[in-house]
């Protein structure tokens, strides 16, 4: 079977937008991310130093506003709005979950869906759930795009199984296929007969958030296996999928090394096009 690794998929991503940043260095503008980062988690201060390192490799910058867990809700919004309105910033990117005392749900009313470029608000759902070219989808939802578009795999008139209905992965990743002509079946948790419905799809999403719920009895040979998520196991990590003693596939992505590493580039990929649509 073959291992789709995201690393190459993500340079493709990189350089294929280097004319487009291009254009906007010579016009005088850095494609710009502004973090907003409550507390100071280890996954999320990992995460913030990935994507620094790689927008200034590739030409772009990261501004990271960082607040303590006991901020108001009132000051919260404000540097939303205040950021919204900043033409230098050309994308907004609010770390979640936030602590208890802020609701997640007011910020994805307020944030500019120009500058939200990884899907938070409801206005930008919406275009995705359209079909509307205006949206920026979440990222991860995203990458598994990329990275099916990357390896050649088409996806129209194939039956794609969905494990996992987050706003973040599941329903988007849903609409993004569904546009491109898949036959798309979106189970979780709950649903019945999980292992019979994860065989249906040529090709099988797993983004349920939980570790190796999907193992060999779930995979049938010949299917392509796109595993979103990401645990602690030990000292390693691990997915939501579990290979060991599977049925020939054509194709797995691993974790790490898999999607994680595209959602960055995609990230990147927002921003310069939030650059060029909006603000040259």
């Amino acid at each position: 079977m073959e291992e789709w690794r995201g690393a190459p998929v993500a340079k493709h991503i990189y350089e294929t937008l280097k004319p487009e940043r291009d254009i906007l260095h010579d016009k005088g503008v850095v494609p710009t991310l502004g973090i907003l980062r409550v507390g100071a988690k280890e996954d999320d201060l990992a995460y913030e130093r990935g994507i620094t390192s790689r927008f200034e490799k590739w030409g772009g910058k990261v501004l990271v506003k960082e607040f303590p867990e006991a901020i108001s809700q009132v000051d919260l919004e404000r540097v939303v709005v205040e950021w919204n309105e900043n033409p230098s910033i050309h994308g907004i990117l609010v770390f979640n979950p936030l602590p208890k005392n802020l609701q997640l749900d007011c910020i994805r009313e307020i944030i500019n869906p120009k500058k939200d470029i990884d899907g938070l608000g409801y206005r930008n759902l919406g275009y995705l759930y359209a079909g509307d070219n205006r949206a920026y989808a979440p990222c991860t939802a995203q990458a598994v795009l990329e990275i099916l578009g990357y390896y050649g795999e088409s996806v129209r008139g194939k039956k794609i199984t969905v494990i996992g209905r987050s706003l973040v992965i599941g329903k988007p990743v849903f609409s993004l296929l569904l546009k491109k002509d898949a036959t798309v079946t979106v189970c979780h948790t709950k649903t019945k007969d999980l292992q019979e419905e994860a065989k249906r799809g040529d090709i099988l999403v797993v983004s349920a958030g939980v570790k190796k719920l999907v193992t060999a009895e779930y995979l049938k040979e010949g299917q392509i296996v796109v595993d979103v998520g990401i645990h602690e196991d030990g000292d390693s990590l691990c997915g939501d999928v579990d290979i060991t003693g599977a049925p020939e596939l054509k194709a797995y992505t691993p974790v790490p090394g898999g999607v994680g590493a595209v959602t960055t580039a995609v990230l990147f990929k927002h921003v310069v096009q939030s650059a060029i649509r909006h603000f040259v």
